[in-house]
C-alpha cells in the first residue's frame, strides 16, 4: 500500500474518508476496508502458492508416476498379503498333514486288530465262507479309508479391502446305518392278510414316515402308519383284473404331495392310475410301465419295460405321448440304450437315474443329453463292488450319492458318479431273513431323518435300517 491520501471516496463503502491506495489494484480504501482487502491479498497469495506447489507436483509425477503415495500403499498392500497367505498355507498345511496322519494311525490300528482276529481264525481251524467274507469286508473298509481325501476349498470375505483368505476343511459326510434292521410293514410270512405282504416292490414314504407299498402279487396299495401293526388297503385289494377298482401287478407307487392323490404304476394293466379319495382316473394308458417320478417342476417320468425307455409328462397334461428322455432306441447296451429299465429316480436338475435291469447298470441321463453314463455297475454283472446283479431300486441323497437295490446280490450299494467301485452300506450278508440280512431287494426309499427304507422283495417285508448319528 502506498501513502496516506486526503480524503477521497472508499472504493468499499464510497464514503468521503482518508483512504490508502493500493499499489497492486491502484485503488483506493479506508482504514476498515484496507485491512479486509489485504487479508483478501493474503489468501489470493496462499492460492497462488498453493498453485505452484501443485504445479510442480505434477509435473514431478508427469515425469516419474511410480513415486506416488498409493504405490507405497499398494506395496505395503502387496508386502502384509503374501505374509498373511504365508502364514495360512503353513497353518493350514499343518491341519492336512495332521488329518492324514490321525487317519493312517486309525487305519493301522484296525489293520493291527484284524491281524490278531486272523491269527485267532487260523488256531482256531475257524476258516470258513463266512469268516472270509467278514475279512474280505474289513480289508475293503481299510483300503476305502485310505483312498477317502478331504476336500479344501478357499473362501474369501469380499468385505475387507485386503480379502481376508481362510481355508475351511471339510470331510465328506458318508453316512452310516445300523445293519440290523427293524421290520415295519410285513414280516409274518407271504399272504393276504392286512398284517402281510407279498411280493413288495415300490415304497413311498411321506413326512410323516407312512409307508405306501406297491404290494405286488396282492393286487393292492397299502398304507402302512408309522408305527402300526398292520397296513391299511388303500387302492385295489379287488383281485387282479382291469376294472377302476381294481389292479394287476402294481410296481411302483408315488404319492402326490399337492392333493395327497396317489398314482400308480398298474403293471398287467399296462396303465398309470390315479387315485384320490376312491375316485380312479387313467392318466396314461397302453405303456407297458415299471418305475415313476416325480420331479420338483410338476413333471410325471414313467419307465416302459418294453420300448425300453423313460417318458416325461407335464403333470395334468396326458393327452400326449409325452417326451423320451433315457432310451427310446431299442433294445440294446449302448449309452444311448437301455435293457428293461426298472424304477427310476430325478433330482433337481431333472436328471434322470434308471436302473438298466438286465445290463445290470444304473444310467443318469442329464436333461436333454442324447446318451447317458453308467454311474453305478461299470463292469456288468457280478459280485463285485464295480458290479451288479439284477439292480431294481434307486435313490439319490442330496450330496449325489447314488445308493441301488442289487437284487440277486442282496444288498444296497453306494457309488458315485465318476468312481468305479460301489461300497456296500447294508446287506451284503447273503440270502436270509435275518435283521443283517436281505433276499432281492427291489426298492429303497430315504425319510426325513435320513433313515433308510427297503423293500425286502422275497421277505415280504420293509426293512428299516436306522441312522447312526
Amino acid at each position: 500500500m502506498a501513502m496516506v491520501n486526503n480524503e477521497t471516496h472508499c472504493f468499499i463503502c464510497n464514503e468521503e474518508k482518508i483512504t490508502f491506495p493500493c499499489e497492486g489494484c491502484s485503488k483506493e480504501f479506508c482504514s476498515v476496508h484496507l485491512t479486509e482487502h489485504q487479508q483478501i491479498l493474503n489468501e489470493l497469495n496462499h492460492i497462488v502458492i498453493n498453485y505452484n506447489e501443485l504445479k510442480e507436483r505434477i509435473s514431478k509425477q508427469k515425469q516419474n508416476p511410480i513415486d506416488h503415495s498409493l504405490i507405497e500403499q499398494i506395496n505395503q498392500w502387496q508386502i502384509d498379503s503374501i505374509e498373511k497367505i504365508k502364514q495360512k498355507a503353513h497353518e493350514y498345511k499343518e491341519i492336512l498333514i495332521e488329518s492324514s496322519q490321525t487317519c493312517i494311525t486309525d487305519t493301522e490300528m484296525k489293520f493291527n486288530s484284524l491281524n490278531e482276529q486272523m491269527k485267532q481264525i487260523h488256531q482256531e481251524n475257524e476258516l470258513n465262507e463266512i469268516n472270509l467274507e467278514y475279512l474280505r469286508n474289513q480289508l475293503l473298509k481299510m483300503r476305502q479309508q485310505l483312498n477317502k481325501s478331504s476336500k479344501v476349498f478357499i473362501q474369501e470375505n469380499s468385505q475387507s479391502f485386503i480379502n481376508d483368505v481362510s481355508f475351511i476343511l471339510l470331510k465328506p459326510k458318508f453316512n452310516k446305518w445300523k445293519q440290523n434292521a427293524i421290520t415295519v410293514a410285513g414280516g409274518n410270512g407271504r399272504g393276504e392278510k392286512t398284517n402281510q405282504l407279498k411280493y413288495p416292490h415300490g415304497i413311498f414314504i411321506d413326512e410323516n414316515k407312512n409307508i405306501f407299498i406297491a404290494d405286488c402279487a396282492n393286487h393292492r396299495i397299502v398304507e402302512w402308519k408309522y408305527n402300526a401293526n398292520e397296513g391299511q388297503i388303500i387302492a385295489g385289494g379287488n383281485g387282479p383284473g382291469n376294472q377302476m377298482n381294481q389292479l394287476n401287478q402294481p410296481t411302483d407307487v408315488i404319492v402326490e404331495q399337492k392333493n395327497h392323490s396317489i398314482i400308480i404304476a398298474d403293471a398287467r394293466n399296462r396303465r398309470v392310475i390315479q387315485w384320490l379319495n376312491q375316485t380312479q382316473q387313467i392318466l396314461i394308458d397302453n405303456i407297458d410301465c415299471f418305475g415313476l417320478a416325480i420331479d420338483k417342476k410338476g413333471f410325471l417320468y414313467v419307465s416302459d419295460i418294453v420300448k425300453n425307455e423313460v417318458r416325461r409328462w407335464k403333470m395334468g397334461e396326458y393327452n400326449n405321448e409325452g417326451i423320451v428322455v433315457p432310451g427310446g432306441n431299442e433294445n440294446g447296451s449302448q449309452l444311448n440304450q437301455l435293457n428293461s429299465p426298472g424304477l427310476i429316480f430325478v433330482d433337481e436338475d431333472q436328471s434322470v437315474y434308471v436302473t438298466d435291469n438286465r445290463n445290470h447298470r444304473v444310467m443318469k441321463w442329464r436333461k436333454d443329453a442324447t446318451e447317458g453314463r453308467i454311474v453305478a455297475g461299470e463292469k456288468g454283472r457280478g459280485r463285485d463292488l464295480n458290479q451288479l446283479f439284477y439292480p431294481e431300486g434307486v435313490i439319490v441323497d442330496d450330496l449325489g450319492q447314488i445308493y441301488v437295490a442289487d437284487g440277486v446280490n442282496n444288498r444296497v450299494i453306494r457309488c458315485y458318479e465318476g468312481k468305479e467301485e460301489g461300497e456296500i452300506v447294508v446287506g451284503g450278508n447273503g440270502s436270509g431273513s435275518q435283521p443283517n440280512q436281505l433276499t432281492n431287494p427291489s426298492s429303497l426309499s430315504f425319510d426325513d431323518e435320513g433313515n433308510l427304507y427297503v423293500a425286502d422283495f422275497l421277505n415280504y417285508r420293509i426293512e428299516k435300517f436306522e441312522i447312526i448319528l
